[in-house]
């Protein structure tokens, strides 16, 4: 019987890329974050996956259907799942207090890989394009450092390494020539990815940097990301059609039916996985002059056109930067077969996402969010105070890596750490 391989998630955020690794059947010993929003994030998904472990899937149900609290859910799992999510940040002052917490969890066993990507702002291509030297001293920029100190006290046999397209140009690419002189310095020989999400069944366009490395002596063949094609051709609109109609302001945080059958592709990327259950479907409210201008560039889309914001009636335009993101209006296109990125900017406002559906004349809810994201359906986003979280969970969203994406990541890695 082959082992069941395990991993340590730093800088684990909401747990999108974890959440696709244990669907590819590997094991958690501990994730590592510094929102404590996340953390609960964190903590409750760890609460699903061990209640439905042990038959009692119906307790998260209730949960889910808001006839228990978070502290009643948490009541019925073992004091050490809760425990393997570390609300520190990494760094310092804090690792040793890591690496304690860590070592609890892991007992005598070795860990097989470490996952995880540092906060990209450092490294963003749009924080860069503000102001040239705007992530200059950002210490955000050395958090690499920090993810090698992991693998030398670990020594994971690989590691996987997200991050933003903005990695490799970053201080005119210094950054990742040291990053790669420090992984080669701790043992590892480490491969860069350029991956598009839509390739891995991902309806949206989400270009990322996925660094695969591993110990020098890993006489292994690494598989090609680059190569992963998703064959099925799916449009936005299945992502949202069978969720019920809200107006701006509307919808419920915990709880409500579908109003439609499943699809194929939400069936086949397990966003709906055979519970009727939905939560977390709520739209932001939006002024009447914002509404306006959502109708205006929903209509647009009809004869294929993107609303440019210059062009909008003068009443209408209240921003004086109108050089410069020009498009901060955006339709998330219904016939597309994927949609524009999704960005934490969207905890914000709505602006760059607004709903296809001009009788809705809203920007898209969290759940829509999250569904772009390939988040399944039972994935709830936790804010710090329970049921007050729509702002933290867009947050969430729009920062993690697509779960459907780490799915088929995390099945490539196992092949090779299974020596087939």
């Amino acid at each position: 019987m082959t082992k069941k391989l395990n991993f340590i998630d730093l800088f684990a955020g909401a747990g999108g890329l974890s959440e696709g690794f244990i669907r590819a059947g590997f094991e958690p010993i501990a994730h590592v974050e510094m929102d404590k929003a996340a953390c609960y994030t964190l903590k409750t998904r760890a609460a699903y996956h061990y209640l439905k472990s042990i038959g009692k899937y119906e307790t998260y149900k209730d949960y889910l259907k808001n006839k228990i609290t978070r502290a009643e859910l948490y009541k019925e799992i073992p004091d050490d799942i809760l425990n393997s999510v570390i609300n520190l940040p990494i760094g310092g002052e804090n690792n040793p207090k890591i690496h304690k917490a860590i070592e609890v969890q892991l007992g005598n066993r070795k860990v097989d890989l470490i996952i995880g990507g540092p906060p990209c702002q450092a490294y963003s291509l749009v924080g860069r394009a503000r102001k040239e030297d705007s992530m200059k001293g950002d210490p955000r920029n050395y958090l690499y450092v920090q993810y090698a100190k992991y693998l030398e006290k670990y020594a994971p046999k690989m590691f996987v390494f997200e991050n933003v397209l903005g990695l490799k140009s970053a201080g005119k690419g210094v950054y990742l020539q040291n990053m790669q002189k420090l992984f080669d310095k701790k043992g590892y020989n480490m491969k860069l990815f350029t991956v598009e999400a839509n390739n891995f069944g991902v309806l949206q366009n989400r270009k990322r940097v996925i660094i695969v490395g591993w110990k020098k002596e890993l006489n292994k063949q690494m598989p090609d990301l680059e190569a992963i094609r998703s064959n099925d051709k799916h449009t936005v609109k299945e992502l949202f059609n069978d969720l019920p109609v809200l107006q701006a302001g509307e919808g419920v945080d915990k709880y409500i039916s579908y109003t439609k059958p499943s699809t194929d592709y939400l069936n086949n990327s397990g966003i709906r996985n055979g519970i009727d259950i939905l939560t977390q479907h709520v739209a932001r409210p939006h002024t009447e002059q914002d509404k306006e201008i959502y109708r205006i560039a929903v209509s647009m889309m009809k004869d294929k056109k993107r609303l440019n914001y210059n062009e909008l009636p003068d009443k209408l335009k209240t921003h004086k930067n109108r050089a410069s993101f020009f498009d901060r209006f955006k339709v998330v296109k219904a016939d597309a077969e994927y949609s524009h990125t999704v960005v934490a900017h969207i905890a914000k406002d709505g602006h760059y996402y607004i709903h296809p559906d001009i009788k809705q004349n809203r920007s898209i809810s969290v759940r829509e969010a999250a569904r772009l994201q390939s988040f399944p359906d039972d994935f709830y986003f936790e804010g710090v105070k329970e049921n007050t979280n729509r702002t933290a969970a867009f947050k969430q969203i729009g920062n993690a890596v697509p779960p459907l994406m780490g799915k088929k990541i995390a099945y490539s890695i196992r092949k090779i750490l299974n020596g087939n």
